[in-house]
């Protein structure tokens, strides 16, 4: 007899219980919870978002609103082991290319994990194993989805050491990664990541802790090699300036949810939640001199335990009180079309919001 998940879908096979959508990938209502003895930790709550081939998403926000729990959430890395005996948990859909990967089997998605989807870890010091060649890691990440020998697999961990730009590749295939300097362990975590092909990538703060310069390399072989392979990319990170010319749409989260959705050049040039503005109005220009000091959002972020009612951004925001009847602190905004395929959530009016925009902030950045 057919072991059933919880969807009624064959385990392994895609949930039927609603339609693939079109995109490549598209996520619908993520949640991911983590039980703890102060609470339940509402790390996402309720993210959706597609994304197509050849595109690439930017999400972007401060440290603890639910990038990286997001990203590890589409690889399938949230398992019970990293939490002890409480079970992170996670609800909604995840659909890559057809497939529904939430009620999928696990051994169903680690199959895929590396093929059809992989992803460049923030930190690949930790994320590379320091007790094997930067050449045996790449071997064994391209064995495992394909059936060649050592030979074969070696030539083409080389190959992939060449195209993301580290020199002699066929010496330094033979390095640990303590070897490499920081910008060249990143290139070595990008070579991981694509020898297999991946359809889509995922990379959680690529350029965290790299000069400025390296961060430039990093972010132009990201966008060559995308092109190249005509993968779908997500960039996360929590600076604007990072995705500013790489990413083709920008979604931008506060408090474990989407506060703001849209083109690049529409949440650069005509944002539209106050949240938005702060990260821009802290983000250095280089095209032009800078009259006035950079204005940094006012407070912290808050807890993913305690989040504020209503808008949960409302504690920082310098305009809480421009809607009426308290509202900001009672109701929680959903997300409304502000212009061509551009999302906001917040509880002003479009007309305030343009005029706060054009009066108050756009002449101050």
């Amino acid at each position: 007899m057919t072991e059933l998940s919880k969807t009624g879908a064959a385990v392994g096979e895609p949930s039927t219980a609603s339609p693939a959508p079109s995109a490549f990938l598209e996520v619908r209502d993520l949640k991911v919870h983590f039980p703890t003895d102060d609470g339940l930790v509402k790390s996402v709550d309720g993210l959706s978002f597609q994304l197509e081939k050849g595109k690439t998403l930017g999400i972007v926000g401060e440290s603890g609103s639910g990038k990286s729990v997001t990203s590890l959430g589409i690889m399938g890395l949230h398992t019970a082991g990293q939490y002890g005996k409480r079970k992170a948990q996670i609800s909604g859909e995840i659909w890559l290319d057809g497939t529904e990967l939430l009620s999928a089997d696990p051994d169903h998605v680690r199959k895929l994990r590396g093929r059809e989807m992989a992803m460049i870890f923030q930190d690949p010091l930790s994320a590379l194993h320091p007790y094997y060649t930067i050449g045996a890691q790449i071997v064994e990440a391209y064995r495992i989805h394909h059936k060649v020998d050592k030979k074969t697999a070696r030539r083409r961990a080389i190959e992939m050491l060449d195209r993301v730009g580290i020199p002699q590749p066929d010496k330094r295939v033979d390095s640990y990664p303590h070897e490499f300097s920081g910008g060249m362990r990143q290139r070595a975590m990008i070579a991981m990541s694509l020898v297999n092909n991946p359809e889509l990538l995922i990379a959680d703060e690529p350029t965290t802790a790299l000069d400025v310069t390296v961060q430039a390399q990093i972010l132009d072989l990201i966008r060559d090699l995308q092109k190249e392979f005509g993968s779908a990319v997500i960039i996360i990170t929590h600076d604007l300036g990072v995705v500013a010319e790489l990413a083709d749409d920008i979604l931008v989260m506060y408090g474990g949810r989407c506060v703001e959705r849209g083109p690049a050049d529409k949440v650069f040039y005509e944002p539209r939640h106050p949240y938005t503005w702060g990260l821009l109005g802290s983000m250095p220009r280089l095209d032009r001199e800078q009259q006035d000091r950079l204005i940094p959002v006012k407070g912290s972020p808050p807890s993913l335990i305690n989040v504020p009612s209503g808008c949960a951004f409302n504690p920082r925001c310098p305009y809480a009180d421009v809607p009426k009847d308290n509202v900001t602190r009672t109701v929680r905004p959903e997300l409304t079309e502000v212009g061509s395929q551009h999302w906001a959530a917040c509880h002003m009016s479009q007309e305030q919001r343009e005029r706060i925009w054009t009066e108050e902030i756009a002449p101050k950045l």
